[in-house]
């Protein structure tokens, strides 16, 4: 499916970079900047992004293309998109809104269009927030700094709608099942343990059978993979080792298809700040290539998400 299709692709970068996703986040008037008809124009480093198309792929196969977004202890915010050439571009996009505000974003795809329909957001004071590009800001409510992990990597229960996994301090991992406004059901409980795991991401189906997964760095630095059930009372098989020498990252993201290949890819930024693009395979015996340098300058970001 075509990036453009349903939807106008400048139309959601414009509103999810500059002055709604900021109005949204420090709690102002979310909803009229989302709902606005004329956001402003494109920030120049995302001009000509909304051409971009993935290759022709099979129908079965999904994987939604969202940018990358960096915030500095500044609050200043730099955005990134696939470039067609199979890495990304992009530059600040905003300056200070972000400060000391936000401590956890992720973005989705609800509708499975391949397409940004939204955001979570926690502020510092523990409430959650969901985003939507056109209805704007429903609080979702309070107590979320009980957690220190928050993500979405996608559909986990066999619906259209991605999900949300939230790790407790006691390294115990829960799923909330997402409706299609963003609102949550009653958490499911997945099982402890999981603050084994330094680094947890992902973003739609990275083993070939259309369900989403995800993978974990341990604190050794070996990257295991958990295949996606589909099940929400068991989401996820037995975990598989992917391999080692996964310790040199301090931030493993995901972001979707990168490479407008139809596939999800994983982001890895080092501790000299390059950022690193493992394009995805399909296979869950091998679910990465080789790593390709996409970018430099990524230390300065406190807040990486996608």
């Amino acid at each position: 499916m075509a990036l453009s299709s349903g939807r106008n692709r400048g139309r959601a970068l414009a509103r999810l970079t500059t002055a709604a996703i900021a109005a949204a986040l420090v709690g102002t008037t979310a909803g009229t900047a989302m709902a606005d008809d004329n956001p402003g124009p494109v920030p120049a480093p995302f001009k000509g992004v909304q051409q971009a198309a993935p290759k022709a792929a099979a129908a079965s196969k999904y994987a939604p293309v969202l940018g990358v977004y960096g915030v500095t202890k500044a609050g200043d915010i730099y955005g990134y998109h696939p470039d067609k050439r199979g890495g990304l571009e992009g530059g600040k996009v905003d300056t200070g809104f972000w400060k000391d505000r936000v401590h956890t974003i992720f973005q989705v795809d609800h509708d499975k269009d391949r397409l940004l329909d939204g955001m979570y957001g926690r502020y510092t004071n523990g409430t959650l927030a969901f985003m939507h590009v056109d209805k704007g800001e429903k609080k979702l409510g309070g107590g979320w700094n009980q957690y220190n992990l928050l993500m979405s990597p996608g559909n986990l229960a066999g619906t259209k709608q991605s999900d949300i996994l939230a790790r407790n301090k006691s390294g115990v991992l829960y799923l909330y099942l997402a409706k299609a406004d963003g609102s949550l059901q009653t958490k499911k409980r997945i099982g402890g343990g999981w603050d084994q795991y330094t680094q947890i991401a992902g973003q739609h189906d990275l083993t070939g059978d259309g369900k989403a997964d995800i993978v974990a760095r341990d604190k050794a630095g070996v990257l295991w993979l958990y295949k996606g059930t589909g099940d929400a009372n068991k989401p996820f098989a037995k975990r598989a080792k992917v391999g080692g020498g996964w310790g040199g990252y301090n931030r493993l993201l995901s972001s979707g298809d990168v490479d407008l290949d139809g596939r999800t890819d994983l982001i890895a930024r080092d501790k000299a700040g390059n950022a690193w693009l493992f394009k995805g395979t399909g296979k869950a015996s091998a679910p990465f290539k080789a790593k390709k340098k996409v970018a430099s300058g990524w230390g300065k970001f406190t807040l990486i998400f996608s």
